[in-house]
């Protein structure tokens, strides 16, 4: 069952894994999120709440339109930052001089 979202005032449908959209850019967004695996229902739905809460978009449910929740983030700051000493953090805290 097609899953339709509204981002951008813009209208987009998520079925079988692809994206229709009027909107090119819209559309090229979406295409960089689709995952082609999302065939049942239920995939579909939990894919199109994902990419219409990454741009803060809503999400068509019955008659009406929902405030899609923002997904947790991919990358955290604890996963490159050492919980003791934050300000020795970064990818290039190997080149800091030590004391």
């Amino acid at each position: 069952m097609p899953v339709k979202i509204r981002i951008y005032g813009k209208e987009a449908v998520f079925t079988r894994g692809c994206w229709t959209c009027e909107d090119e850019s819209l559309l090229a967004m979406l295409e960089s999120l689709a995952d082609p695996r999302a065939v049942t229902e239920v995939e579909e739905h939990a894919h199109a709440l994902y990419a219409a809460g990454r741009y803060g978009g809503v999400i068509a449910v019955g008659e009406g339109w929902e405030a899609a929740p923002h997904p947790a983030p991919e990358i955290r700051l604890e996963d490159f930052a050492p919980a003791r000493q934050p300000e020795r953090a970064g990818w290039l805290s190997f080149l800091r001089r030590r004391k």
